[in-house]
């Protein structure tokens, strides 16, 4: 008899920043802009899109992850 191997397929590897996606809200930096309580992670996020020709996804918003500041 032939035995088939199973194999399983390895989880693609999460960076810092994605860690938190599903449970975080995706901000642009208009969003980040307008903020009242300005983080680091969106600080650098304006910074960089500051510059001419930058193209960027959004960044992941730390307010948004519990009930407080909504």
């Amino acid at each position: 008899m032939a035995t088939k191997s199973k194999k399983k397929k390895a989880a693609p590897k999460i960076t810092p920043s994605e860690k938190y996606q599903y449970t975080m809200k995706m901000v642009t930096s208009a969003t980040c802009f307008s903020c009242k309580y300005q983080c680091e992670r969106g600080l650098r996020y304006l910074d960089k899109m500051s510059k001419p020709g930058a193209i960027g996804k959004g960044v992941p918003c730390h307010l948004t992850k519990g009930k407080a500041f909504k």
